[in-house]
């Protein structure tokens, strides 16, 4: 898995690839957390997240409460259909702020 930050004011872009599992949702975690801090807007772009396990599920829940908690907000982008498949399968679409 791979993970690039951009920053820009109180905004920060998060871009994923690869698979999100139990050996990589640490590192995502890790992202995360330190990303979040002086944010108000999170954009997790799973474009190229090619498999998500629910380890990865739970960073991305992660990030909403993170978020959330800090009143700012995560927008998760442009989902690729296997997490879109996983996220709609456990109704997580309908919690979470996400662009197709």
């Amino acid at each position: 898995m791979d993970i690039s930050q951009n920053k820009n004011g109180t905004t920060v872009d998060l871009v994923v690839s690869g698979r999100l599992d139990t050996n990589t949702a640490p590192q995502l975690e890790a992202a995360i957390k330190q990303a979040a801090v002086g944010s108000k807007v999170m954009n997790l772009d799973l474009s190229a997240v090619e498999y998500m396990s629910s380890t990865g599920l739970r960073d991305i829940l992660l990030a909403h409460k993170i978020m959330g908690g800090a009143g700012g907000k995560l927008v998760v982008q442009k989902p690729s259909d296997f997490v879109m498949q996983v996220l709609e399968a456990t109704s997580m679409d309908k919690l979470l702020n996400i662009v197709k």
